[in-house]
């Protein structure tokens, strides 16, 4: 279709002529995302024109198509300069239906919502959908939306989240994340002097139906109800992604620990529940998880402290069901091939770690999940499809960020006891995290913990005297090669071993290491230095 021809006719053609030509306009390229760079000036004079006829009183039908042309133009970041002003977004904001001056009070907002048409409903869709676009694609849109406080209109939006229709709020909640992603001051204004943390919970709370029987308890999902609708759990995820924009790096106060208590009640609930495929369940349970690991960690015992359910009798009465489903979430992430253990297990090792670190109860059973007591110990700890041996395998990663967090997540199981990790690892696959923490001396982290002994048994007992510390299981016996050497043989092979290590340290290919007395690694010249003198054999007065 020749832009040229659109745009001349769209100069002199009446509302009817101007809604065919551009449906006509939005058949042709509805499924174009690449478009020609010698276009762009007539692309971006279209998005003029049709902005024009946006501001005009025109009907519902001719702003729904005039939008979805707008929708189509906004995929090319390059054309956007004429939306990109405070009349083009004010005008998608007054179509979206989110401008704040436009004071309407709660009821008769809900009617309004109430007894929108179906033409006008999908007028409002398109605005959002054009305005996630705009903001996600033009700077100059994201500081235009601050000055016209686009903000505020949403929060405001949020207010009415009950009558909602789901792409409504699907594409308002959208556009929230957005904005408060991509603009950091915008998520300050939102949680502090917008309550959006607030108005986000009150939306989960009813997309998720959760019906409250405590506090900080909701009523457990019935085993036999349906999943969750996937509209609803659309929705969800885009709530759970804008609180977690809102929370991230926020301390909060005592004033807001209530909040973070409820959301951390309502994480769990989620977490509980099913979707309609495996899939969606697990892309909402990621999404909570990264919720949850940015809520004080004190606020965790919502996930365990379940009054009115109950729970088991060895864990202190704590219920340990939704823990059991993060483990369970875990090792899916661990077993899943070709995904990026950065973004998708990190996470949740992270949160589990800190629960562990914080919460006794948490601590003891994931142990008993994933350090059991001991008995085989003639298999190598990272080999082996038990969730121990796919944590070992972690520790030695390519990755470091992987390595350092299933190494911690280890390590505060063991409550930061260096022998302890090292009978369930072996030192090699321990060394990194013990360099790390200056312990390759031995010795304890820096966290108490309650003086409960772990017990081994008996099979380890016997064992333990023959398990190889470097590699944590008992080797078979092997053949000694110098068994059968001459003193002069020996000497000769030792001497040559010692050449081609200072060899290889002149050439600066490898560099012999030492550990001081604090535990920390150093060169092999410096530790020697520090090494305490032994005077009991001196002859000295």
């Amino acid at each position: 279709m020749d832009l040229n021809n659109v745009l001349s006719q769209l100069e002199t053609c009446n509302e009817q002529e101007t809604e065919k030509l551009l449906l006509q306009f939005n058949e042709e390229n509805s499924h174009t995302f690449a478009f020609e760079q010698k276009e762009e000036s007539l692309r971006s004079k279209l998005c003029q024109s049709v902005l024009t006829v946006l501001g005009k009183q025109v009907q519902p039908s001719c702003q729904k198509t005039c939008l979805e042309t707008l929708r189509i133009l906004s995929r090319d970041k390059h054309v956007l300069s004429p939306v990109a002003t405070r009349e083009g977004m004010l005008i998608l904001g007054r179509m979206a239906r989110l401008n704040p001056e436009e004071e309407v009070d709660d009821n008769q907002k809900s009617v309004q919502e109430d007894t929108l048409l179906e033409e006008e409903e999908r007028v409002v869709v398109e605005a959002l959908k054009c305005l996630c676009n705009v903001v996600y694609n033009s700077p100059a849109a994201q500081q235009v939306s601050v000055d016209v406080q686009l903000a505020h209109g949403l929060c405001k939006s949020l207010r009415t989240a009950s009558t909602w229709n789901h792409e409504v709020g699907l594409f308002t909640l959208r556009l929230l994340f957005l904005l408060s992603a991509l603009r950091p001051d915008v998520r300050g204004v939102m949680r502090r002097e917008l309550h959006g943390v607030k108005l986000l919970t009150e939306v989960l709370e009813h997309t998720l139906d959760v019906r409250w029987v405590g506090p900080y308890e909701a009523a457990s999902p019935d085993p036999e109800a349906l999943p969750m609708p996937a509209e609803d759990n659309e929705r969800a995820m885009e709530a759970l992604k804008a609180s977690f924009n809102l929370t991230l790096s926020y301390m909060g106060g005592e004033e807001d620990d209530h909040q973070f208590r409820l959301i951390a009640a309502i994480l769990r609930h989620l977490l509980m529940q099913r979707t309609e495929t495996e899939e969606k369940t697990e892309e909402a349970h990621s999404h909570a998880v990264n919720l949850l690991n940015n809520l004080p960690v004190s606020c965790l015992d919502v996930l365990i402290d379940m009054p009115v359910q109950g729970g088991q009798e060895k864990y202190g009465g704590k219920n340990m069901d939704v823990i059991q489903v993060l483990l369970d979430f875990m090792e899916k992430r661990i077993d899943k091939q070709g995904s990026n253990y950065k973004e998708g297990l990190t996470p949740v090792l992270s949160l589990m770690t800190e629960g562990s670190r914080h919460h006794r109860e948490i601590r003891r059973f994931i142990k008993a999940q994933v350090l059991p007591p001991l008995k085989d110990v003639k298999i190598r700890p990272e080999i082996g499809s038990a969730v121990r041996n796919k944590l070992v395998r972690l520790m030695t990663h390519v990755d470091m960020g992987v390595k350092q967090m299933a190494a911690e997540f280890l390590f505060v199981l063991c409550k930061e006891s260096v022998d302890n990790l090292l009978k369930y690892t072996g030192y090699g696959n321990a060394a990194g995290l013990l360099v790390a923490r200056g312990l390759l001396a031995g010795g304890r982290g820096e966290t108490q913990y309650s003086e409960d002994e772990d017990s081994d048994t008996e099979e380890y007992k016997t064992a333990k005297p023959f398990i190889n510390p470097i590699t944590g299981h008992v080797e078979e016996p092997m053949p000694n090669p110098i068994e059968e050497m001459t003193e002069e043989q020996k000497e000769y092979e030792a001497q040559k071993l010692a050449n081609m290590f200072d060899k290889l340290s002149r050439q600066n290919v490898i560099r012999p290491m030492g550990v001081r007395p604090d535990g920390t690694l150093a060169p092999l010249e410096e530790t020697l230095c520090d090494a305490p003198v032994d005077d009991s054999g001196s002859d000295s007065d």
